[in-house]
């Protein structure tokens, strides 16, 4: 294992991370390492972020360090090779082919370093005949058929924010691989390169849907089935003050618990007759529509109804069993996600806020022995 100096406590403590910086799902995934402990070095470029944010403001790139590299330079590929010497991950998520041209490829560095791990964040993956084009988080869910699940049937798919893609799809596949091949290369001392595609892991949270796809149990269009709005009992509907409730009484015993506290009485038999479905969403929505959001709480608050109100994100870190649990935290004076998962041996924390470009790179070079870092220095071969 490589040794370093990684501040504060998580089961990742003692793993490097070089982090090439991009937009969306990269800096997510560095962050998620970040926050389970390891030590991650942002590799900035010069000239300030890619994104309009004032970078005290980016909380992706919270528990990180910063160096400014500037790969264009004569010796910025070398600066970063050797980072990647000393690490135990990197993290890139250039177009196929940038980070080759720009010197720091995999190939590179996996010289330098033949126990790396290389993790590549693209939208369409490393080949194939979209893989040189240009897109966005909507783009690439969109061939993979889960973009057309989401919404009512009657209108345009509803548009998931950058969740599914870029942070479902992407981020999270590109942790579990980068994490599943360190496995590996201490096990065999032999890095590699994980391909993560936001296409493939977007495809591959719908694995559940397909088998009911082939057995029958899902029709191929959004707003018919159980799980997605198609149930009257599975699905969100408006209160009396233009705010909603989410529904979720899937079960014969909370779909009748449900029932009661709504004030609607025996309709055990339109629960599995769909036939009577439309006749039941309409009963649903006009007891909704008899009282607020609130009162609609707490009426269902303390039950196995499997009913929430639909909060904002500015109310979220308010709602009671969030706040109990610490789901939120605050943190430079800015209201945040914790990190998630939770561990009982090895605890993680937001143990310092979003990474300044440049404002790390002595302590980098320290913490990490690359004196190249430093103005006037050379990097050792």
């Amino acid at each position: 294992m490589t040794t370093a100096r990684t501040p504060g406590h998580g089961p990742l403590t003692g793993v490097r991370v070089v982090e090439l910086a991009g937009i969306g799902p990269g800096p997510f995934a560095a962050m998620l390492l970040a926050d389970l402990g390891a030590d991650v070095v942002r590799v900035d470029r010069p000239g300030g972020p890619v994104l309009a944010i004032d970078p005290a403001y980016d909380i992706t790139n919270r528990n990180k360090r910063s160096v400014v590299v500037d790969l264009k330079a004569p010796d910025g590929p070398d600066q970063v090779l050797a980072l990647a010497a000393r690490a135990d991950l990197l993290v890139e998520g250039y177009r196929p082919g940038v980070a080759e041209r720009l010197g720091v490829g995999p190939e590179a560095c996996l010289a330098r370093n033949p126990r790396l791990v290389y993790g590549r964040m693209t939208g369409w993956g490393q080949d194939g005949p979209l893989a040189q084009r240009a897109g966005h988080d909507i783009a690439y869910i969109a061939p993979t058929g889960t973009l057309g699940m989401t919404g009512r049937p009657d209108e345009p798919p509803a548009a998931p924010a950058n969740l599914l893609g870029d942070y479902a799809g992407g981020s999270l596949y590109l942790v579990v691989g980068v994490l599943a091949a360190l496995h590996h290369a201490r096990a065999s001392g032999t890095g590699q390169v994980v391909d993560a595609a936001i296409v493939d892991g977007t495809a591959h949270l719908a694995t559940m849907i397909h088998g009911m796809l082939a057995a029958g149990g899902w029709q191929d269009h959004r707003g018919a089935n159980l799980l997605d709005g198609g149930c009257p009992y599975y699905g969100t509907y408006q209160t009396a003050d233009g705010r909603y409730m989410a529904v979720g009484a899937l079960e014969p015993q909370f779909y009748a618990e449900f029932l009661a506290l709504l004030g609607l009485g025996d309709r055990t038999g339109a629960r599995t007759d769909i036939a009577r479905w439309d006749e039941l969403r309409e009963e649903i929505a006009a007891r909704f529509k008899s009282r607020t959001r609130d009162e609609w709480t707490a009426v269902f608050d303390g039950s196995d109804a499997c009913v929430a109100p639909v909060l904002s994100l500015r109310e979220a870190p308010h709602h009671p069993h969030l706040a109990a649990r610490g789901t939120f935290t605050d943190h430079g004076g800015i209201t945040q996600p914790a990190p998630a998962p939770r561990f009982s041996a090895t605890p993680t924390s937001v143990r310092t806020g979003p990474a300044r470009p440049g404002a790390d790179t002595a302590d980098v070079a320290r913490d990490w022995d690359v004196p190249g870092l430093l103005p006037g220095s050379r990097n050792p071969q």
